[in-house]
């Protein structure tokens, strides 16, 4: 057996799959039948709980636990400092977003995410083998409970001095669609890493497993990830076209067509820096003569209804559509059919 696949098998029975291919926690498409599909294949479920109370957490666990195996995790942003606030500038942004959508009121800047200790407390309560952290650390006495019940902590970084603490590292690299990852939300745009360069400098860096993630979509991503030294992938945007993700046929069906350069961060939709498609609106509102976006959450809340609408009319061009660099390797075939095409893929390229 190519050691790469031997380490790759090893970690999946060290955390209890089949298949060493982990679904992406995507906030914005964690339905549970997408999870259900992957663990029920071989591989591990996740939900991204950012926008989620905890009795929505306790529903999506319950669900996802009741009708698979019970490979799943959670994920959570560690909060940012509070937003400083900016009247003036957030008028501007309203004028600008009314242009794409409707008139947007001022206190629509004012939504904020559900409570975190809150959120922390409910997916200890849901008891995944798993709960995974982005945009920084937990903090101590969350980690000491997680340990106590015997739940992996999983830490996604996007640089080598972010790497450290957790019982697993994931390394995402720029390429990835959605939120960047990176501790800092002025590094998200500042300090971008492709994951080829990131992925063996952190394998290199810590004596623990390393996940890959970002811009790994098909087989040929997985086999590169292990032969850089990971012990798994894991798979975002490829899994989106699944019919089990139920996102918008439209944002589907662009990802189809999207190419590489098709792509873009920026932070008009929430505030952090993420990737999605370079939409009209995405372009537009990056341009020179565009307000620069108000902070997070304060611009996602200002962002709300322009992507209602948005969803409503079918309109890609002014949606949320989060995607990959490799988004347009994503099929539109069952979740199944991709992660077993991925793995039986990666090992007959690994073993010649």
């Amino acid at each position: 057996m190519h050691p790469a696949i031997k380490r790759a098998e090893d970690f999946g029975q060290r955390i209890g799959i089949r298949i060493p291919i982990l679904l992406a926690p995507m906030a914005a498409a964690s339905a549970p039948s997408l999870s259900i599909a992957v663990a029920n294949a071989g591989g591990l479920g996740s939900c991204g709980v950012l926008l989620m109370q905890p009795e929505e957490i306790a529903a999506w666990s319950r669900e996802v636990r009741s009708n698979s195996n019970g490979a799943f995790q959670l994920n959570v942003w560690i909060p940012d400092p509070p937003p400083v606030r900016d009247a003036t500038h957030e008028t501007q942004v309203r004028e600008f977003l009314a242009n794409w959508g409707p008139a947007v009121p001022k206190e629509a800047g004012d939504a904020a995410p559900p409570d975190f200790d809150r959120q922390l407390d409910a997916m200890l309560e849901a008891g995944p083998p798993i709960i995974s952290s982005i945009m920084g650390l937990y903090p101590r006495h969350f980690i000491e409970k997680m340990k106590k019940r015997g739940i992996l902590w999983f830490a996604n970084i996007s640089t080598v001095s972010e790497a450290a603490g957790a019982d697993v590292i994931v390394a995402q690299g720029s390429e990835a669609g959605g939120h960047r990852g990176s501790f800092s939300a002025q590094d998200a745009i500042a300090r971008q890493v492709g994951l080829f360069s990131l992925l063996p400098a952190v394998v290199d860096a810590v004596k623990l497993p390393v996940v890959a993630t970002g811009g790994i979509a098909d087989a040929r991503g997985v086999a590169a990830a292990l032969m850089l030294g990971a012990s798994a992938a894991q798979i975002g945007t490829g899994f989106l076209r699944c019919p089990e993700a139920k996102i918008h046929p439209a944002w589907a069906d662009a990802l189809g067509r999207a190419a590489p350069e098709d792509t873009m961060i920026s932070r008009v939709f929430s505030g952090r820096a993420g990737r999605s498609l370079a939409t009209e609106y995405a372009r537009a509102a990056t341009a020179k003569s565009a307000p620069e976006p108000a902070p997070y959450p304060v611009q996602r809340g200002l962002s709300s209804l322009m992507r209602i609408e948005a969803g409503k009319a079918g309109d890609i061009n002014r949606m949320q559509a989060w995607a990959g660099q490799s988004a347009g390797l994503a099929k539109a075939i069952p979740a199944a059919e991709v992660l077993d095409g991925a793995w039986s893929g990666a090992r007959a390229l690994l073993e010649g």
